[in-house]
C-alpha cells in the first residue's frame, strides 16, 4: 500500500469502532477552502460540490462534479467514482439509499479544528439535500473517529515523521556552530531558512514565525518572528522550530547559554531552570502509556515544575504532530475551557506528541521541547532529546 492507500484502509477499520456505518467529507473550491480530513487521503483539488464517502464495509466512493471525476479516477484510491451535472442530491441520496446508513458521521467540532472542516454553509446545503429522507437525522459528528484516524499514525506515517525530527535536529546542530556573540535573531532565521530550503524541506509553520527566537529577557515570547535582539554573553538563546518533509512535521525546542568572559559554566540560578524543564518533561514522559487520559500527563509537569518554584506555564504541556505541526485530536491539555474536550480524550498507542514547558528567567526564556511516539506500553523519543544546557562560546 502507499501511504494513502494505508490511511484509507485504517478509516474503514475504525469505523466500526467509532460506531458510524458511513464517513462522510463534503466539500467544493478546495484552493479556496478544504477539509483538513482530506489530505488525509490524497492530493485533490475539487472545484465544485464533492462528496467522498467510506463505509464500514470497506468501501471507498467518490460523487464529484463531472470534470474533476477523471483526476479523482486517477489517484486509484476509490472503489467507485460517480458524477452529476446540475445538483449533487440526488445522487448523493440514491448512493445512500444503496448503503442505508444508520449513522453518518460529518466533519463539524466544537472543540477540534482538524475534525472540523465541513463548513457551515456546506452543512446548511447538506440539510437541504436530505431534508425529505431518513438521512438527515443520521447526521452525528465524526469528530473522534477523525482524532483516531488523524492520531494513529500508521508505519509509514512514522517513518516520515522520524526523518523530519532528524532534519530539523541536524539543522539545530548547525545554528548551534552558526551561534556567536552579536548574532541577531534575524541573522539566525535567515541562517535557518536557507539550510531548510539546502534540505528539501519547509518550515513546518508559517517561515514568518518559524523558527521562533528568543535572545535574552528582552526578545518577545509567543508565536512571534524574530526581533532585532542579538546573542549577548550572560544571556539564553532560544529556538522553536520545526521542518515539514515529505509532507509530514517535527517540532522540538532548544537552548544555549552564552558564556560571559572567563565563565566555563551557566550560573546555578540557569543550570536550576533548565534542569527544572528537563525534569518536568521526563517525569510527565514516564507516565505515557496508552489507556491514560491526557490532562492527567500535562498534570504531573505542571505540579513539577511549580514544586521547583517556578509558575505554571500558560500553555499545554503537548499536542499531536503529523502532517500539521498542531495536528489536532487529544494531547497534553490542561483542564482549560479553551482548549474544549480535548484534554479528556485517550492515549493511544501510534500518536506522536510533544512534551513542551517553559520558564522565564533574568537570562532570557529556558524552553525544552520533545517528540514522543507512543507505545503499546510506554513511549519512544522521536529525535534524541536535549540532556545538558548547550554552551556559546
Amino acid at each position: 500500500m502507499d501511504l494513502y492507500q494505508e490511511k484509507l484502509h485504517q478509516a474503514g477499520e475504525l469505523l466500526a469502532a467509532y460506531d458510524l456505518d458511513l464517513w462522510l467529507i463534503f466539500v467544493r473550491e478546495t484552493a479556496e477552502h478544504t477539509d483538513p480530513s482530506l489530505k488525509l487521503l490524497g492530493q485533490f483539488s475539487l472545484t465544485w460540490p464533492t462528496a467522498i464517502m467510506v463505509t464500514y464495509h470497506g468501501q471507498a466512493l467518490a460523487l464529484t462534479g463531472l470534470g474533476d471525476d477523471e483526476a479523482v479516477r486517477r489517484t486509484g484510491l476509490f472503489t467507485e467514482v460517480r458524477t452529476y451535472t446540475q445538483s449533487i442530491g440526488p445522487e448523493l441520496v440514491r448512493i445512500l439509499s444503496v448503503y442505508d446508513p444508520q449513522r453518518i458521521g460529518i466533519n463539524i467540532s466544537r472543540s477540534d479544528v482538524s475534525a472540523d472542516g465541513l463548513t457551515y454553509g456546506m452543512y446548511l446545503n447538506l440539510c437541504d439535500y436530505l431534508a425529505d429522507t431518513p438521512y438527515r437525522d443520521r447526521l452525528i459528528s465524526a469528530e473522534t473517529f477523525v482524532a483516531a484516524l488523524r492520531s494513529r499514525k500508521t508505519p509509514q506515517e512514522v517513518a516520515r515523521l522520524r526523518a523530519a525530527a532528524d532534519l530539523g535536529l541536524r539543522i539545530f546542530t548547525a545554528v548551534g556552530d552558526f551561534l556567536r556573540p552579536g548574532v541577531s535573531e534575524r541573522e539566525v532565521a535567515t541562517f535557518v531558512h536557507a539550510q531548510t530550503n539546502a534540505s528539501g524541506a519547509t518550515t513546518a509553520w508559517d517561515p514568518a514565525h518559524c523558527p521562533g527566537l528568543n535572545a535574552g529577557p528582552a526578545s518577545p515570547w509567543g508565536h512571534v518572528g524574530p526581533s532585532d535582539e542579538i546573542v549577548r554573553p550572560g544571556e539564553i538563546f532560544h529556538m522553536d522550530f520545526g521542518v515539514k518533509l515529505n509532507d509530514y512535521c517535527s517540532d522540538h525546542q532548544r537552548v544555549w547559554y552564552c558564556l560571559r568572559p572567563n565563565e566555563d559554566e551557566p550560573p546555578a540560578e540557569v543550570l536550576h531552570a533548565f534542569n527544572a524543564v528537563k525534569a518536568a518533561i521526563r517525569n510527565a514522559a514516564s507516565a505515557i502509556r496508552p489507556g491514560v487520559v491526557g490532562w492527567e500527563i500535562d498534570a504531573i509537569a505542571r505540579q513539577t515544575i511549580t514544586a521547583a518554584g517556578y509558575p505554571e506555564y500558560p500553555h499545554a504541556l503537548g499536542h499531536q504532530v503529523g502532517r500539521a505541526v498542531h495536528d489536532g485530536g487529544v494531547g497534553f491539555y490542561p483542564r482549560w475551557e479553551r482548549y474544549g474536550d480535548k484534554p479528556y480524550g485517550t492515549i493511544d498507542a501510534g500518536m506522536v506528541l510533544t512534551l513542551e514547558l517553559g520558564v522565564r528567567t533574568r537570562y532570557g526564556y529556558i524552553s525544552l521541547e520533545e517528540e514522543v511516539l507512543v507505545t503499546s506500553d510506554g513511549y519512544e523519543w522521536i529525535g534524541q532529546p536535549q540532556e545538558e544546557l548547550w554552551l556559546i562560546r
